[in-house]
């Protein structure tokens, strides 16, 4: 055999070997460059749907779970909240239909803005600057408002919103507190962050 041969041979094989070795080394750095276009745990929780047991929530109560970093106020509406609700003046409210998007498509414009009428599903965050309005639920006279059917007030700079987050005329907020998406398993969970429609 030739020198020529050998040459070949032994050149085929440092090629081949050179390769295998960069193509190890390229899929090594792909992997980590790859992983990193996924998102972080911490990234994941915080865009994860919320889950809440209704199951034991009373009439008058409320209960906060956290969603994408933001409270989300259930409340159950008992048969006099609900029925205040029908009664309550029109006029006194700046978006009584709830004409301005705050809400998802499947949410109904009537008073009760929710998929059930005797829970509300708010986020808690006021639309005039970011503060987290009080659940106020007693009717009766209060010092931001004499003639209150309770609701949410906002100590922040004094928007009152009624207990199906609708704003009232003449509070800073210019809109009607956000409805997250949200839907239901069965009758005591309810889950926020995932479309009924989509469910």
């Amino acid at each position: 055999m030739s020198n020529d041969g050998v040459n070949k041979g032994r050149r085929r094989l440092l090629i081949g070997a050179t390769s295998a070795v960069g193509a190890v080394g390229a899929i090594g750095a792909a992997v980590p460059f790859v992983a990193s276009w996924n998102p972080s745990a911490k990234a994941k929780a915080a865009g994860a749907p919320a889950k809440a047991d209704i199951s034991k929530l009373e009439p008058g109560q409320q209960m906060i779970v956290e969603w994408r970093g933001k409270p989300v106020w259930i409340v159950k509406r008992g048969e006099e909240a609900m029925a205040g609700l029908k009664s309550m003046d029109q006029g006194k409210l700046s978006d009584p239909t709830s004409t301005v998007p705050q809400q998802p498509d499947y949410i109904p414009g009537d008073e009760s803005r929710a998929i059930r009428a005797d829970v509300s599903v708010l986020v808690g965050i006021c639309t005039h600057l970011g503060c987290s309005p009080s659940y106020v639920p007693e009717v009766g006279p209060q010092a931001f408002d004499a003639n209150w059917v309770g609701g949410f007030y906002c100590p922040c700079h004094g928007s009152r919103f009624d207990l199906s987050g609708r704003v009232y005329k003449g509070s800073p907020a210019p809109t009607n507190l956000v409805i997250p998406p949200h839907k239901y398993e069965g009758d005591d969970i309810i889950i926020v962050g995932v479309d009924q429609e989509n469910a």
